[in-house]
């Protein structure tokens, strides 16, 4: 039985524990996994495939350090857009690299954008220049991150 589009996928126990493991580290092989778990390694198989197919595992990822990476300065813009205008916005937010994470939100605004650049001069003109005069975009709003939670290790437990 496969989840619908939307819908939970029904999980047990072990599936859960399965989920723990692989975002602590989506590299673990499945025989590495199956150990941990207290598991066959055809038990590991099949409910990995599973997970994926129902769409609750979605893929895997590095996780990168932005300051290593060249970005030494953040930010989350806040977007004000034209009625009606979410999927072009979208469109034009998603060709972006500096763009991190976005995500359409209640409120004031309508989009949320986490944003990360080398350094002053290249923010101003990310948000200035190419997010501010993109069509649809009404006005905006700049937070500076002045610090961050640790991504590794610090995602809430299911």
């Amino acid at each position: 039985m496969t989840a619908k589009a939307g819908r939970s996928a029904p999980l047990d126990e072990l599936d859960r524990r399965i989920v723990e493991a692989l975002r602590a580290d989506g590299r673990l092989s499945m025989r590495a996994l199956a150990e941990k778990l207290h598991i066959s390694r055809a038990s590991a198989y099949s409910r990995v495939e599973r997970l994926h197919r129902d769409g609750v595992v979605t893929g895997y990822a590095a996780v990168v350090d932005p300051e290593r990476y060249g970005f030494g300065i953040s930010a989350y813009v806040y977007l004000k857009i034209s009625q009606h205008s979410w999927k072009a916005v979208r469109q034009r937010v998603l060709e972006i690299p500096e763009v991190w994470h976005g995500a359409l939100v209640s409120g004031d605004y309508d989009l949320v954008l986490l944003v990360r650049a080398p350094d002053a001069h290249s923010l101003r003109d990310l948000v200035l220049s190419r997010l501010q005069t993109m069509p649809d975009v009404t006005s905006s709003h700049t937070v500076l991150i002045l610090d961050e939670l640790p991504a590794e290790g610090h995602q809430p437990k299911f």
